[in-house]
């Protein structure tokens, strides 16, 4: 899996950009088909700096999640859970482990059609 951090209009440290690649590698625990991640990371407005991640996968269009926060680890806390329930849903769609509706299950008991 690739995981790519940029900034815009500004610096990322070192240490700020170890701590966004460690919580965006733990997405992969929820969906393993992961190809890329991309953070970016826009500091333009240096009161609400704005986070957005875009993960790709294999056969599924990019998940996408973004925010903005007093700073940028505040930020990231506040994109991961969007990402995840993404991914989530996304999988859960995959595996369809869905419940039956009641319209679809049969009733012990239960002939079907009427024969004469």
């Amino acid at each position: 899996m690739q995981i790519t951090i940029s900034a815009r209009h500004g610096h990322l440290s070192e240490g700020t950009q170890e701590k966004i690649r460690e919580k965006v590698e733990k997405l992969r625990r929820i969906f393993d088909r992961l190809t890329a991640i991309e953070v970016t990371v826009d500091l333009e407005n240096e009161d609400a700096p704005s986070l957005e991640i875009r993960a790709s996968a294999e056969h599924a269009k990019d998940f996408v999640a973004a925010n903005s926060a007093a700073n940028v680890s505040t930020a990231l806390d506040l994109v991961i859970p969007k990402i995840e329930q993404q991914l989530r849903k996304h999988k859960e769609k995959l595996t369809g482990h869905k419940q039956t509706s009641h319209k679809h299950i049969e009733m012990p008991g239960e002939l079907g059609p009427a024969t004469e």
